[in-house]
């Protein structure tokens, strides 16, 4: 193919952007208002209302309860992975585990109280998540965290749990805006953005007031939440450009149909590839059904000398991205809110040639 040739990204992040939002990008990224986008101080008007249309776009588009605070912030979630227990943790705290990024957060939180685990799939190679009254969250718990999207294992959250006065704390890095939710059930949601929301730089948070205001521990400035909520993310330099690209980003959800439009064609993306595993024997999903993720989708062949030919082949047809995590190998196919549905149809259909042809 073309080496000028636009390929369908597979990649789990960072993720395809549109490409209108690209040509924005690209003509502003000289002048903007005189200078490039690259250049413009966090401390002007122009970024200022950069700053303030993605938080109104965010608002509108998840319908944030008015108290709930957003941030722009960096470090990504890894960072979020510590702010959080560094925060909020006042003796133990619950953590569902269904992945390896789960593990990764809860790993975080041991290093700050008791970390108990109501519900995990590792028994059964993370094939599942959790419903409601598989989660038990221990009385007294300072938060229940929970990964709505498992990257690597291909499963997602359908339904969220119940935990009473018990704080609920979400990482959406890699399905936030791929469907409608209910905020106001949530105490605090962080995403990284470089899956669904914009390029890799900048991490948002939604977070309820009372809860920004909690400080277990004497902290560095820069890990408080209510630092950055006292100061409109702006206490320190923050990713100018990154914030920019989301918040086109948003916009153009907005005018796709908003997350009702985005989520309908989520679930059309994801049924044409799920059909063709579940039409076949020779692909073999690796989530159970009702776990289903529609942002990663992921399946082994019968051999591993097949993935790879599989792989191989698919990238000459501008398929690129689809070897699975290196944790488990096989294939995943990441098809995040951007991500077109020609892609989608066009994996769909090499997947039946190769099986044909095998």
């Amino acid at each position: 193919m073309s080496t000028n040739q636009r390929v369908f990204n597979f990649n789990a992040g960072p993720a395809s952007l549109p490409l209108e939002v690209l040509e924005e990008i690209r003509d502003n990224f000289m002048n903007f208002g005189g200078m490039s986008v690259l250049e413009i101080s966090h401390r002007s008007k122009e970024f200022g209302k950069i700053l303030d249309d993605a938080k109104s776009l965010l608002k509108e588009l998840m319908g944030i309860p008015a108290d709930h605070r957003i941030l722009f912030l960096q470090g990504g979630a890894s960072t979020q992975f510590a702010m959080i227990p560094m925060n909020l943790l006042n003796g133990s705290a619950g953590y569902s585990i269904t992945g390896y990024w789960a593990k990764k957060a809860a790993a975080e939180a041991k290093l700050f109280g008791q970390v108990n685990e109501p519900f995990s799939s590792s028994d059964t190679n993370f094939n599942k998540t959790p419903v409601n009254g598989d989660i038990k969250v221990s009385k007294g718990s300072s938060y229940l965290h929970i990964t709505t999207n498992n990257t690597i294992y291909g499963t997602e959250y359908n339904e969220y749990p119940e935990t009473g006065d018990i704080p609920l704390v979400a990482d959406m890095s890699s399905d936030i805006l791929s469907h409608k939710i209910d905020v106001n059930r949530f105490d605090l949601i962080y995403a990284g953005a470089q899956k669904n929301l914009g390029p890799a730089g900048v991490t948002v948070v939604v977070i309820r007031s009372g809860l920004a205001k909690i400080n277990h521990r004497p902290l560095p400035a820069m890990m408080k939440y209510s630092t950055h909520v006292e100061n409109d993310s702006l206490y320190n330099t923050p990713p100018v450009f990154t914030i920019y690209s989301v918040m086109l980003v948003l916009n153009w959800i907005k005018r796709s149909g908003g997350i009702e439009g985005i989520e309908k064609r989520n679930l059309e993306k994801a049924k044409l590839i799920y059909d063709a595993i579940d039409n076949s024997t020779f692909y073999k999903g690796t989530a159970e059904k009702m776990s289903r993720s529609i942002m990663n989708i992921t399946f082994n062949l019968p051999t591993e000398d097949l993935e790879e030919r599989f792989i191989k082949e698919a990238e000459l047809q501008g398929l690129v991205g689809l070897k699975g995590h290196r944790a488990i190998g096989g294939v995943r196919a990441s098809i995040y809110n951007v991500f077109p549905i020609e892609g989608a149809k066009a994996l769909a259909e090499f997947m039946k040639e190769f099986e044909r042809k095998i």
